[in-house]
C-alpha cells in the first residue's frame, strides 16, 4: 500500500510537471511589463505567469497563518474576560447564614447590609 502512494505521488508530480512544460514551450512569447514608469526586461510571458503563481502559492499560507493567528489571538481573549466575568460572579455570591455555608446554594448579594 505505501510503494502504490509512493507510486501515485511520483505520477502526479510527473503529470504536474510535463503540463508546466508543456505551458512554457507553448508561450515562448516575449512581453515587457510596465509599471509606473519602470519596465522589466523582456521575457517570455511564461516566465511572469509562473513568477505570479509561485509567488500567490508563497503568500497564500503566509495570510492563511496570519488570519488563524488573529483568530486564535482573538479566541484567547475572548477565554479570558469569560474566565473573569465567571470569577467576579462567583465572588459576589456570599452564603447568608448557616445553611448555606452547610452546602445549600449561595445567594447573590444586592445591597450591603444596614449597619445599626
Amino acid at each position: 500500500m505505501r510503494n502504490l502512494k509512493k507510486l501515485l505521488l511520483v505520477l502526479i508530480f510527473l503529470a504536474v510537471a510535463a503540463a508546466v512544460l508543456i505551458f512554457v514551450l507553448e508561450n515562448q512569447q516575449a512581453v515587457a511589463l510596465s509599471v509606473l514608469g519602470w519596465s522589466s526586461p523582456s521575457l517570455p510571458v511564461s516566465v511572469f505567469i509562473l513568477a505570479g503563481v509561485l509567488a500567490g502559492m508563497l503568500l497564500g499560507p503566509l495570510f492563511g497563518w496570519y488570519i488563524a493567528a488573529s483568530s486564535k489571538r482573538r479566541w484567547r481573549k475572548q477565554l479570558r474576560a469569560k474566565a473573569r466575568a465567571e470569577q467576579r460572579a462567583a465572588l459576589a455570591t456570599v452564603p447568608l447564614d448557616s445553611a448555606s455555608a452547610a452546602g445549600a446554594p449561595a445567594q447573590p448579594v444586592t445591597q450591603p447590609p444596614a449597619v445599626k
